[in-house]
C-alpha cells in the first residue's frame, strides 16, 4: 500500500514514524514551507519534513496545496491513501479525491468538539478536564469528515498544552496503528458527526495571550498553562510585556482591601500573588521584557516591583 503523509509539527511525527516503523510505504511526505525561527529569523524545516528527511523520503512544500500544480506533482505519487496531522492547511476535493481508500485524518481532540486548527491549547485554556484524538475520514468542511474511532484522555492540573501535545501525539499514533489493518480490510464502520454538538477552536491570536485580570484566577491559570511553551500569557507592567509561564491558583481566597485586578499583592520568593477577579493567583515562573524566564525566587531579588503594582 502506497501511503502519503501529511503534516507538520512535532504531534504529526510520532504518526510518520509508526507508518515507517510498521513497514507502510509512504512514498512522499507534504508538510507546510520552511519558516523563520527565532530572533536572527533563521529559515527552519518543520519537525516533519526533518523526520521525513532523516529516512530519506520525498517532501513537498507547496505554498498552497489548492493550487493545481501542487494537486499535480501530489497526483504522480498515485497514493492509495493520504494520512494527515496537524497538517494545517484544507485539502481540496481534487487530494480528497485522489487515494482509493481515502484521506484520513489524526486529530487532537473528541470531535465533533473542538474542530480547528487549535484543539489541544483551547481545551486547557477552557477548561476542560477531558479531551482525546479522533481518527477520522477527511473532508471539505473544516474537521467535519465521519469518525473512524477515539481514544480519551483526562488532563491534569499539571498539564500544559506541551504536555498534552506528547500525550496526544503518542496516542494519536497509537490510534492509526490500531485502525490501519481494519481500514485496509474494509471492514471499518465511520461515525457520522452530530452537527449540534460541534464546537470550534480557531487558531491563536496575539489578543489570545494577554491576560485580563477581571477574569478568575481558575481561568487566568488555564489561560497560562494552555499557552506553554508556545507564546506564552502575558500582561503590562510599566507598559512592558510582561509574560507568566507557570502559575497555580491561591488557598488564599478574595482580594485584600480596595485591591483591583491585576494588583500585585505581595512578593515572596515562593511566588507573586495577584488579585483577579474571583481569588488570588500565584505567579511561579515570569518573563521581563527583555530578559530569560525567570522563576520567581530568582525575580523577586532583583526586581522594582513592589506591593501595590498594577499588571495592566
Amino acid at each position: 500500500m502506497n501511503i502519503v503523509f501529511m503534516g507538520t509539527p512535532a504531534f504529526a511525527v510520532p504518526s510518520l514514524e509508526m507508518l515507517i516503523q510498521e513497514g507502510y510505504t509512504v512514498s512522499a511526505v507534504v508538510t507546510q514551507p520552511d519558516r523563520p525561527q527565532g530572533r536572527k529569523k533563521v529559515l527552519t524545516p518543520t519537525p516533519v519534513k526533518e523526520a521525513a528527511l532523516r529516512h530519506g523520503i520525498p517532501v513537498l512544500q507547496p505554498q498552497r496545496l489548492r493550487n493545481p500544480e501542487a494537486a499535480a506533482e501530489l497526483a504522480q505519487y498515485k497514493p492509495d491513501m493520504i494520512v494527515t496531522a496537524a497538517y494545517g492547511q484544507i485539502l481540496p476535493k481534487a487530494v480528497l479525491e485522489m487515494a482509493p481508500l481515502g484521506c484520513l485524518n489524526v486529530h487532537g481532540s473528541l470531535l465533533p468538539k473542538y474542530r480547528g486548527g487549535a484543539p489541544i491549547q483551547r481545551c486547557i485554556i477552557n477548561g476542560e478536564s477531558i479531551t482525546g484524538v479522533t481518527l477520522m475520514y477527511m473532508a471539505e468542511g473544516l474537521d467535519t469528515g465521519d469518525m473512524i474511532a477515539k481514544a480519551e484522555v483526562p488532563i491534569t492540573e499539571q498539564d500544559t498544552a506541551g504536555s498534552m501535545f506528547e500525550k496526544l501525539s503518542e496516542i494519536g499514533a497509537n490510534l492509526l496503528k490500531d485502525q490501519l489493518p481494519r481500514l485496509v480490510q474494509g471492514v471499518v464502520q465511520a461515525e457520522v458527526q452530530n452537527e449540534a454538538e460541534a464546537t470550534y477552536a480557531p487558531n491563536l491570536k496575539r489578543e489570545d495571550e494577554k491576560i485580563d485580570w477581571n477574569c478568575s484566577a481558575r481561568q487566568i491559570f488555564n489561560q497560562i498553562r494552555g499557552l506553554v511553551p508556545f507564546s506564552g500569557a502575558f500582561t503590562l507592567w510599566e507598559g512592558d510585556v510582561f509574560k507568566v509561564w507557570s502559575a497555580e491558583v491561591s488557598d488564599e481566597s478574595g482580594s485584600r482591601g480596595t485591591a483591583v485586578p491585576g494588583t500585585v499583592l505581595e512578593l515572596r520568593e515562593s511566588g507573586i500573588l495577584v488579585q483577579t477577579g474571583t481569588g488570588v493567583l500565584n505567579l511561579l515562573t515570569v518573563q521581563p521584557s527583555g530578559k530569560k524566564a525567570l522563576e520567581v525566587s530568582q525575580f523577586v531579588r532583583g526586581t522594582s516591583m513592589k506591593p501595590g503594582t498594577v499588571l495592566s
